[in-house]
């Protein structure tokens, strides 16, 4: 990549006509915005009927996942209905390990299933010389997409986080407490920081790919970073994510970067502070005045509201969202989840949660 390739791929076009990316991107000194940008965790997805009519056509959640025409558009279907002011790439973490060559499906009704890695020699199975040969019909889904949103629709590419996909690598599915990658991190220390440092970098390449394809900004999901101990999140969450954030910025240096360490507690602060990045998602379970007070300072915030309260609805939704809004109007702040909107969620319950943000930030 030449260098004049990349500073045009970091380049914001329209930045001060996109809600969400010029807030990831303004001085600490500028204006808030009136209303906080808001979007959501798997807005696009299952509780939306248009979703299962293209996930129909699509077969298999692989093959939608690596349909470029089709991920776009079930990408494109919450802007379309809601306004949101970013979209996220419809994909899916284990396109990573597909890539690097470990066997992944997706069994109806039950999850994914992989091929375990018990040991080095399934490791050394894994070939990260390869991977564009998957990435590359993500990084088409990425294109089409910038060139169908809305000018002033902010475009989030994502990956998981080395140490939460590495938990389905190495189980082979998902677990209630991630079990087998912590045991292969005490037992075999050496392959299992193989395995990290190889996702380290091929998340780097990953990344940048989405974002020469178009994407502005980018989110790192770390969704079972809670299960370590302080020591063992250190390892195996905090410092990978130094180093893509770093890696990836060699690169890009002003595609802002999300971080979210979910139910993490405490250890969000150092996470903020030893990554530096531009913006922190903040699960369901943390204190509004403490995100206010320990965080907002550092960082923006993104979060919280709980995906069960959007579920149900009613007057306890509008009146979290006016609290949370209240809370955190003083500091940036970006409308969220604290995780992924939850399949069973009325699509009226989302539009009615925009309603609410809009007028409680009025």
């Amino acid at each position: 990549m030449t260098g004049e390739q990349t500073e045009k791929s970091a380049e914001q076009p329209n930045q001060h006509h996109k809600p969400f990316l010029s807030l990831l991107t303004q001085k600490e000194t500028d204006p808030l915005p009136s209303s906080p940008p808001v979007w959501m965790m798997r807005q696009a997805g299952r509780y939306l009927p248009e979703y299962r009519e293209v996930r129909k056509q699509a077969g298999g959640f692989l093959n939608l996942c690596y349909n470029p025409e089709l991920a776009a558009e079930v990408t494109i279907q919450p802007i379309r209905r809601y306004g949101f002011d970013a979209a996220i790439l419809f994909s899916d973490i284990l396109v990573v390990p597909d890539a690097l060559g470990q066997s992944v499906r997706f069994e109806t009704g039950e999850g994914p299933r992989l091929d375990p890695l018990a040991n080095a020699a399934d490791l050394a199975r894994l070939d990260p010389s390869n991977t564009d040969k998957i990435f590359s019909h993500v990084y088409e889904t990425v294109d089409r997409i910038k060139s169908e949103l809305p000018d002033e629709t902010t475009l989030i590419g994502f990956c998981g986080a080395p140490f939460t996909v590495a938990t389905y690598m190495v189980a082979g599915r998902g677990t209630p407490d991630q079990a087998p990658a912590r045991m292969m991190a005490y037992r075999d220390r050496d392959s299992f920081q193989k395995l990290i440092d190889m996702l380290v970098d091929t998340s780097i390449d990953y990344l940048r790919g989405q974002i020469d394809a178009g994407a502005e900004v980018v989110q790192v999901f770390d969704s079972w970073a809670s299960v370590l101990s302080d020591d063992e999140f250190d390892q195996w969450c905090l410092e990978p994510m130094v180093r893509i954030c770093n890696g990836l910025r060699q690169y890009h240096p002003q595609v802002p970067i999300i971080g979210f360490p979910r139910a993490v507690g405490p250890l969000y602060r150092r996470y903020v502070e030893k990554t530096g990045v531009n913006a922190v998602g903040c699960d369901t379970s943390l204190p509004l005045e403490w995100m206010r007070d320990e965080l907002q300072p550092l960082t923006v915030v993104q979060g919280n509201l709980d995906p069960i309260l959007l579920l149900n609805g009613g007057p306890q939704l509008e009146q979290r969202v006016k609290r949370i809004i209240e809370t955190l109007s003083g500091g940036r702040h970006i409308f969220n989840l604290g995780h992924g909107i939850i399949k069973e969620t009325p699509p009226e319950h989302v539009a009615q949660l925009v309603e609410y943000i809009r007028a409680a930030a009025g």
